[in-house]
């Protein structure tokens, strides 16, 4: 159970990130979590694992406070929760199998991890990992030859690897063309139906909340002012998000519309 019971968050600059945020999230449930930017949702995602601090209020990830916590406690709290950034955050210049070892750097010595020694079992994992994402066969590629797409994919491979108990995903698929996005999407909730683990995905694509959000947030100014069902999460409940209709029309000039992918078939990288 993730909980979030009154938190704040308040950055240096005086911005008001989160605004008395109460909310829960089961353990096992596929959560995506919408709304414009600078609305909080990156915010919200990045307190889960203290990346972004807490000013007030108490945040809970299973029986671990993360609001106050100290460096070695935070450490701890990441070795289970797995995070997804939107710019793969990969090492380029070595091969998909060492990065995705990387998620096992919390269950390594230092003198291993360094001399590349890992366990039987640790590469294992690695293998498995790629498997589930279906990139195995690219194992000693080197990363920087991959497409977007693929080195999403072993992003995702290298958390797999950390077996966690929480995955999020900050903005995964914003620099994903829309049949790789899907791809993506399609990867995160079958993982999270198979393996059972808690994910929180944030994103600006309407038609893939919709798709793949077994329950949907949505954030305005730092509050919830949405929490449902994709079957519920309608156009007004959009409008009500986003404070306008979805049309392109509707958008003022400098304003960022909500963007509605084009959901399509195709060859994924």
């Amino acid at each position: 159970m993730i909980r979030f019971s009154d938190v704040s968050v308040r950055y240096p600059t005086g911005t008001l990130g989160l605004d008395s945020i109460d909310l829960e999230i089961p353990d096992g449930q596929f959560v995506v979590v919408v709304g414009l930017s600078g609305a909080g949702k990156s915010t919200l995602v990045r307190t889960i694992n203290g990346l972004v601090p807490v000013t007030s209020g108490t945040l809970e990830v299973g029986d671990r406070t993360v609001s106050g916590a100290s460096k070695r406690a935070l450490r701890k709290l990441r070795a289970e929760v797995g995070m997804i950034f939107q710019s793969f955050n990969l090492v380029t210049r070595t091969s998909v199998m060492n990065n995705v070892l990387l998620g096992r750097l919390h269950a390594t010595s230092t003198l291993r991890s360094l001399v590349g020694a890992w366990k039987a079992s640790d590469t294992e994992l690695a293998f498995e990992a790629l498997e589930r994402v279906g990139i195995v066969d690219k194992a000693y590629v080197r990363a920087s030859q991959l497409s977007g797409g693929q080195q999403q994919r072993v992003a995702i491979a290298r958390v797999l690897a950390q077996q966690p108990q929480v995955i999020l995903a900050d903005e995964p698929v914003a620099s994903l063309d829309p049949p790789t996005a899907n791809q993506v999407m399609r990867d995160l909730q079958r993982i999270n139906r198979e393996l059972g683990i808690t994910t929180v995905v944030n994103l600006h694509f309407l038609d893939l909340a919709r798709t793949y959000g077994q329950r949907i947030i949505g954030m305005r100014a730092g509050k919830v002012v949405f929490d449902g069902t994709a079957d519920q999460a309608d156009d007004a409940v959009f409008e009500q998000i986003y404070g306008r209709s979805l049309t392109a029309a509707d958008v003022l000039p400098g304003d960022e519309a909500p963007p509605v992918s084009t959901a399509g078939e195709g060859q994924v990288p």
